[in-house]
């Protein structure tokens, strides 16, 4: 029976793990609402998730629409179908590829900022002297950052989804022949509002979780330098294994029948 100490022992802590992630997920939501605010944080938190992640972003989704593009062309052909191309992209983009892509991007970017900005300041024990000083570091430090990803995921996937189709109109244009306004056509005619309102709720959930990953990391991170790089890998690993857990639920959810 002592092989299922280790079992049980894995099991107790991931449980573990997860009510302590809730409980700091809850706090952050509850100071979101609560007063004092801080609106500068925010705006300031806005900037470096939104305006400093463009570029990333943009020429992820721009090569991202002209692979799908060029990869649909290669196996349509085979059928017959090309004409299927404007719409393969349209829908692959917005639904799938625009909010994961993209979110991943910030992940990467943003994710690992945040858990090595808040990771610094607790092992260098400036989150105890913002206590210290009666200042909430939950709503000063957490809550700016939750709210600034919530709203600007879904800015940066909108712009993701522009630019990763003109990708793909770029490429079926000058590439591959299509005539221009039958393909706008097609991509504007097949396009329903499902799929664009799909994938901003789906970039809404993910900013969330990428601020929280980010925050929750930097803010249980010990041991120095090494705990903040710690956790500073652990942010970035749990919010992408979240993103892609998460875009399952929320499709099953808007498209399962």
């Amino acid at each position: 029976m002592n092989f299922l100490q280790p079992i049980g022992r894995t099991f107790l802590n991931a449980l573990a793990g997860l009510g302590r992630l809730t409980l700091f997920a809850a706090a952050g939501f509850i100071n979101i609402v609560r007063p004092p605010y801080y609106p500068r944080l925010v705006l300031k938190q806005m900037i470096e998730i939104g305006f400093y992640s463009l570029p990333v972003v943009g020429l992820t989704a721009i090569f991202t629409g002209m692979v799908l593009a060029l990869q649909s062309f290669t196996g349509f052909s085979r059928f017959s179908a090309e004409s299927a191309i404007p719409n393969v992209v349209v829908v692959s983009i917005t639904r799938e590829l625009g909010p994961v892509l993209a979110s991943l991007m910030v992940a990467g970017r943003i994710g690992a900022a945040m858990a090595a900005e808040i990771g610094t300041m607790r092992v260098t024990d400036q989150i105890d002297a913002l206590t210290t000083l009666s200042t909430n570091p939950m709503r000063y430090l957490v809550a700016p950052r939750l709210l600034a990803g919530v709203a600007m995921v879904p800015i940066l996937v909108l712009v993701a989804d522009i630019i990763g189709v003109f990708g793909g109109y770029l490429l079926s244009i000058y590439k591959l022949g299509f005539n221009p306004s039958t393909y706008l056509h097609n991509t504007f005619d097949f396009l329903k509002t499902d799929d664009v309102v799909s994938g901003l709720v789906k970039a809404a959930v993910f900013g969330f979780l990428i601020a929280l990953m980010g925050c929750y990391h930097g803010f249980n991170s010990k041991g120095g330098a090494q705990g903040v790089g710690t956790a500073t890998t652990n942010a970035v690993v749990s919010a992408s294994i979240l993103i892609l857990l998460s875009d399952y639920v929320v499709t099953e959810l808007f498209f399962s029948r």
